[in-house]
């Protein structure tokens, strides 16, 4: 199986809101997003698994199968859904040490800060930093 690097990853993503004309559609395609998120499983909508940060309620959670972490989440929000669906996307089926180190420049690229208020833009970075986080704790019990 070809596994894609976060960086071809965030370069469809780049290419796909590339041929989006307005905010309005970009913000249309992430609530599409949110509609495909791999939900969180119900035993995990805990305050364990909720990031803190998010103006809306979201839960992450992650899975080690063999060397790479896979996500799950969930959010009472349709944007925030669609946001952590993108980040999954982007991290999910990577090994640690490269989520861990990803510097995720598509979102500057699709110009994704400067468009969210900035309650959801530090909520889009507490997702990241929470998924880098899982990233960190499973290299740090592999060394």
């Amino acid at each position: 199986m070809n596994l894609k690097s976060i960086n071809e990853i965030e370069e469809e993503v780049i290419s796909e809101f590339e041929i989006l004309d307005t905010w309005m559609d970009k913000y249309e395609y992430i609530i599409e997003l949110g509609k495909s998120l791999p939900l969180i499983d119900e035993k995990f909508k805990t305050d364990d698994y909720k990031v803190s940060g998010c103006q809306s309620q979201l839960w992450l959670k992650a899975d080690k199968e063999n060397d790479r972490l896979f996500f799950s989440a969930d959010s009472d929000a349709i944007i925030s859904k669609g946001l952590i669906n993108l980040l999954i996307r982007v991290l999910s089926n990577q090994k640690p040490e490269d989520i861990a180190n990803a510097k995720l420049e598509f979102i500057d690229k699709i110009g994704m800060k400067e468009h969210l208020s900035p309650n959801r833009a530090n909520g889009l970075q507490a997702m990241i930093d929470q998924m880098k986080r899982f990233a960190e704790a499973y290299l740090s019990k592999n060394n």
